[in-house]
């Protein structure tokens, strides 16, 4: 079995990719849907004077703003049809798939299969537009007041400025939505992936040149320029092996017989992953902790309490109290998401009703206690992994002014998506693979049929 994967995955080559034709159509629909979405980060929203709003993210680079504008590829920052990008979109699935285990009704959906999920589905693109709204019209209520240097980021404020700015973005968003919903059913998947993916990447080309720059201009030495890319580069394969990495338990299931055969008696594997929670940690983490930075830079120390005023210096990036907190709160969304996403009691009672146990391990409750307690540790090693990979990049912000673009939580996600994309463009290839086997063993068979009714009609 072992050496027929093996020669399965080494006939995996470019020639095989050549001849995979659906594949390259995929392929080619999903850098398309790409180009497209990256052209829509420049139209920008009728009303808004870009240079204002310019001039404002650079001043604001440190706070979520900075953050928002990276997972947006920009589009925040020059306030263009895509300014909510699909943030919204993941807002209101991290929110459904939190109520669907709280409430039982939204439970009793996700055990319905594909009726159940299109159902789910159907309540996440109705959550979206209600927290794209909500954001939208914000953002215009915001605009209007934003100012800089005496000009005003609105050219023509007033009821039709905000009717039209929250219908550009919420279509805007919608239309994002579509698109990933495309790229995941006619490209290569992971559609809202690939976008936020995209996002980040459009930037990274600026950032290494802000590196470079420095470099060049004295600000870094050349040397610490090459000990940062040769850092990045270890952090990327920490970063693949950490994401990859795995803890297979075995699963065993009892032999039956059925009339004079014998039937079962294999063993599989559950694998579950050390980083459970993926990037939602870092994500939230940063979202809570950067609002007082963000409130602080609005508000310029006019016109605010001194308390919050401190509060906001004392939670900059690259603060030791902003470091502590954001480790904590890292720690904390790790082990709320993991037992969100697995239950060890339903997993257990599913795979006692499937036959299947963990060899040593009794079904039932003793089952689930010993995969709560192997989530628990796998949860403990990802949680610090993902604190370790976080806080380095910050360090290198506050003391050296890397680009901001080099923070962990884009690694992850860029990593992340890489990752997953190869695997679907490696399962598609399989895929072909096998057809072209399957059609090759059927036409062998009809040319021997062939042979066959030829010979009986010569004779």
């Amino acid at each position: 079995m072992a050496s027929a994967a093996e020669q399965l995955a080494a006939n995996l080559n470019l020639s095989s990719f050549a001849k995979a034709t659906e594949l390259k159509k995929r392929i080619w629909f999903t850098l398309g849907a790409l180009i497209i979405y990256r052209l829509g980060t420049y139209i920008p929203v009728p009303g808004v004077d870009a240079t204002v709003m310019g001039q404002l993210l650079h001043q604001n680079q440190g706070g979520i703003i900075g953050m928002f504008d990276m997972f947006t590829g920009g589009a925040l920052g020059r306030m263009t049809v895509f300014a909510l990008n699909i943030m919204p979109y993941i807002s209101a699935s991290i929110i459904v798939q939190l109520l669907s285990t709280a409430l039982p009704s939204l439970e009793a959906l996700k055990k319905e299969g594909d009726q159940g999920r299109k159902k789910l589905n159907a309540y996440t693109r109705y959550l979206t537009v209600l927290i794209a709204l909500f954001q939208a019209y914000g953002i215009a209520m915001g605009l209007e007041h934003i100012t800089n240097n005496g000009a005003s980021a609105v050219v023509t404020p007033g009821p039709f400025f905000i009717l039209s700015s929250v219908i550009t973005l919420v279509g805007g968003t919608m239309f994002l939505m579509w698109l990933g919903e495309q790229i995941t059913s006619r490209g290569v998947g992971n559609g809202i992936s690939l976008i936020i993916f995209a996002g980040i990447v459009a930037n990274l080309p600026h950032a290494l040149a802000s590196l470079f720059q420095l470099g060049y201009t004295g600000a870094l030495s050349p040397f610490f320029v090459l000990l940062f890319l040769v850092l990045a580069g270890a952090t990327i394969a920490f970063i693949v092996f950490m994401e990859q990495a795995q803890r297979r338990v075995v699963i065993q299931y009892p032999k039956r017989q059925v009339g004079s055969r014998m039937f079962g008696g294999d063993s599989s594997h559950m694998p579950l992953k050390v980083n459970t929670a993926g990037v939602i940690p870092p994500i939230f983490a940063s979202s809570v902790l950067l609002i007082p930075v963000t409130i602080s830079g609005f508000m310029n120390g006019k016109n605010m309490p001194g308390w919050l005023n401190t509060l906001g210096q004392e939670f900059g990036q690259g603060q030791p109290l902003y470091m502590i907190f954001y480790a904590a709160m890292i720690l904390f969304f790790s082990y709320f998401y993991a037992a969100v996403t697995f239950n060890p009691e339903e997993t257990a009672e599913n795979l006692r009703k499937q036959g299947g146990f963990v060899p040593g391990i009794r079904p039932g409750s003793n089952t689930a206690r010993y995969f709560d307690r192997i989530l628990s540790r796998l949860t403990t090693i990802g949680a610090l992994y993902l604190v370790a990979v976080c806080l380095l990049p910050q360090i290198l912000i506050s003391r050296y002014n890397v680009p901001f673009y080099f923070g962990g939580t884009s690694l992850i996600i860029i990593v992340s998506v890489t990752i997953d994309t190869m695997t679907q463009v490696q399962s598609h290839l399989v895929a072909h693979r096998y057809q072209g086997l399957i059609r090759k063993q059927r036409g062998g068979r009809g040319n021997a049929k062939g042979d066959q009714s030829r010979g009986v009609r010569r004779r």
